[in-house]
């Protein structure tokens, strides 16, 4: 997550001084420019399809669709050092990166994230690793579809981007055309890898993951991108993006699907979908909730919400609008289980 930045509350309840914020409002947002963001037929044109096929054949099914739970929480679980770069294990422990996704597939997952959070060139060069930027997220990639495909191949690699990790300009040192190119150069390598699909999330500065869009679309203009931000109690991101700013300018900028994920727990998310659902009632929705508030406890975080409490969630979400439902932080592959179960057994409630 990026650290927070030095800003002014405003009586609305957003801040100032934050960039990416829409402060036109919901509704004004610039146009994007065609040949940087391209809509959905052109996209399908790049490659007649061939890069979403996957992707659309899952949303034909017409189903309620299951995405995976936390990467971070099950490699802590199997030994893994706080500060150490969950991606290494990738080349040091990939059977134990392979049972983790294995479990998520169990539970009925359908769409599962890489272990890539934090795979780009600037987190990684916190541990000097920055030129293994490739291996690392091709890797994984690898990893994923080999899990995939011994499970009989019917779900998704989504290769996951987290935030750079340091603060857009003119806050931050970081200026835009290198965001794009940082993140370019990880989605090549998860694309190179297999990815279905990329999933940009965890964000909070609409500038940021502006970026991250146009660097996917870089070096792959025709894949299926979804992409979430977190929200707090505020119903705003921790940079001041409301719902609504997030959904418009996703939309914009070409993400297939959009929403929400981490935060405070499925109560926190439920209303983020809810409000989304009222300004873009045709979008694809995602709701990837926390098991709850995190706790700190002996220096780690900890999740209280149980498989059940998440399995109630997963029918709000789906109520709310939401498509695709997983879940993030302190979630396992028991909670996916009870998740998977209540979508199911709420589907055949409604026909």
């Amino acid at each position: 997550m990026t650290e927070p930045r030095r800003t002014r509350r405003l009586p609305d309840g957003t801040r100032s001084g934050v960039p990416g914020r829409v402060d036109a409002g919901p509704g004004l947002l610039e146009p994007a420019d065609p040949a940087v963001f391209p809509g959905s037929e052109a996209r399908r044109q790049v490659d007649g399809g061939v890069s979403s096929a996957r992707w659309r054949a899952l949303l034909a099914e017409g189903t309620p669709i299951l995405a995976d739970g936390a990467m971070g929480t099950m490699l802590f679980l199997s030994g893994l050092q706080f500060g150490d770069p969950p991606e290494v294990w990738n080349l040091t422990q990939p059977d134990v990166v392979r049972r983790i996704h294995r479990g998520y597939l169990e539970a009925g997952s359908r769409i599962l994230l890489t272990n890539t959070f934090g795979g780009n060139r600037l987190r990684l060069g916190l541990h000097r690793l920055e030129e293994r930027v490739a291996e690392l997220n091709q890797t994984a990639a690898i990893l994923l579809r080999s899990e995939i495909e011994a499970a009989g191949g019917q779900a998704l690699v989504a290769g996951d981007i987290g935030p750079s990790g340091a603060i857009m300009a003119p806050l931050g040192t970081l200026d835009y055309p290198e965001a794009v190119d940082v993140f370019a150069e990880q989605a090549a390598a998860l694309v190179a890898g297999g990815a279905d699909l990329i999933w940009i999330e965890t964000m909070s500065d609409l500038t940021e993951i502006k970026a991250a869009i146009e660097g996917v679309r870089q070096v792959a203009p025709g894949i299926a991108l979804i992409t979430t931000m977190t929200f707090d109690t505020r119903g705003r991101t921790m940079m001041g993006v409301s719902p609504e700013q997030a959904v418009e300018a996703l939309a914009a900028w070409g993400s297939d699907a959009i929403g929400g994920n981490c935060g405070n727990g499925p109560d926190e998310i439920l209303p983020v979908i809810s409000r989304m659902r009222a300004v873009a009632p045709d979008a694809i929705l995602v709701a990837k909730s926390n098991a709850g508030m995190p706790e700190l406890v002996d220096m780690r975080a900890v999740y209280r919400a149980s498989p059940e409490t998440m399995a109630g969630a997963a029918t709000e979400m789906r109520a709310a609008g939401a498509q695709i439902v997983g879940a993030c932080c302190g979630s396992t592959p028991d909670h996916l289980k009870a998740m998977h179960k209540a979508l199911i057994d709420s589907t055949r409630t409604d026909s």
